[in-house]
């Protein structure tokens, strides 16, 4: 219990105990948690400063409803000793004030900290590490450009919904003007005392009354529509890791929006100056250049405005090409905290699921 992520139902089935009762057990007597939520006032922040490296991660995350500053060493890698802080809120005031408790020598000391596009962990990290490098995550950033990519995608998918209900509402207006059509027709052979016509009847078969509308379908088999719903992951990956079905997809839909074929290339030359492994700071800087000019001549607002969030934390994010320092370690640290807590259904006790996590990451 104080070296995994596990809970007290896993280990009764394991060791056929009841779980309720060592649950208990292990909060009130077997743990130290009753003399460490003493000592730990939870709302004011958790703070092991021992934990303080020179490279630092820092994310937020939500627990209980509430919003939680994480602070944690990359050098731990997602085990012992990872969790530096945590916060609650994520107001820059507020978590530096708690984070300044930790010596200001050790504060001084640290030289690198990792974050996403959040300008309020940006707030914190200059109040409580003066001296250290600020490094913009580059999956974020390739994730603000998903975001262009998937606006454009929406407006056209809208687009296409709006015309099928368009089509919807003419095929059902035909269909009541045809049957007005065949009561009418009825109705004069009866007057004309005509019986009704039997056998075969020269033409095409008439179109029954109860037919379902089926919308127009593309030559891989999907509607418009499915299409445009089922292209949102693989337009937030590389070309070269599509399928097959994916690829023809892409093609039936590239020939159809223009646009959106061209946002999809913009985004992926912009990842390619990430991926590229020989590229420095100062190469790199050279090639956003040459993307920005890409972009400046382009029609996509959508697109427009992921260079502009670009320009704007330009220089943290080309810190990313020193020492190719992402922010992985914090979405590591957050997703096992998730799991812990999903394992657990939900959770009851902050302060004791927080001296779960202390006891086990930190």
């Amino acid at each position: 219990m104080d070296n995994e992520p596990v809970t007290a139902k896993s280990l009764s089935w394991t060791y056929m105990i009841q779980g309720n009762t060592f649950a208990r057990a292990y909060k009130d007597t077997l743990s130290d948690f009753p003399t460490w939520v003493k000592k730990e006032n939870v709302d004011d922040g958790i703070l092991i400063a021992k934990n303080l490296g020179p490279r630092l991660g820092i994310d937020e995350s939500e627990f209980g409803h509430e919003v939680y500053t994480i602070l944690h060493n990359k050098d731990a890698h997602g085990k012992k000793g990872a969790i530096v802080a945590i916060v609650k809120g994520t107001d820059p005031e507020t978590v530096a004030k708690a984070l300044r408790k930790m010596p200001q020598k050790d504060r001084e000391a640290v030289g690198l900290v990792s974050m996403d596009l959040s300008d309020s962990m940006r707030s914190i990290v200059r109040m409580a590490f003066p001296n250290a490098m600020v490094v913009r995550d580059c999956f974020h950033v390739m994730k603000r450009g998903g975001e262009g990519i998937e606006e454009l995608r929406m407006k056209y998918k809208r687009e296409a919904v709006k015309d099928v209900n368009r089509q919807k509402a003419e095929f059902k207006k035909h269909l009541e003007q045809l049957a007005k059509q065949r009561k009418y027709y009825r109705n004069s052979r009866k007057k004309q005392g005509k019986k009704r016509c039997k056998g075969k009847r020269r033409g095409r078969k008439p179109m029954r009354l109860n037919t379902r509308f089926e919308p127009k379908r593309l030559s891989n088999g999907e509607t418009l529509v499915e299409a445009l719903t089922r292209c949102k992951k693989q337009l937030g990956r590389s070309y070269g890791d599509w399928s097959i079905n994916q690829k023809k997809r892409a093609r039936i839909l590239f020939r159809l929006f223009p646009k959106l074929k061209e946002a999809y290339w913009l985004i992926n030359d912009l990842r390619a100056i990430f991926r590229t492994k020989s590229n420095t700071k100062a190469t790199a800087k050279k090639a956003l250049e040459g993307w920005y000019k890409k972009v400046t001549k382009s029609t996509l607002r959508e697109i427009k405005s992921v260079k502009q969030s670009i320009q704007h934390y330009e220089d943290e994010i080309l810190n990313y090409f020193i020492n190719r320092d992402t922010n992985a370690s914090a979405e590591s640290l957050n997703s096992k905290m998730k799991a812990f807590r999903s394992c657990l259904k939900g959770i009851r006790d902050i302060p004791f699921f927080f001296y779960r996590c202390v006891t086990v990451f930190g």
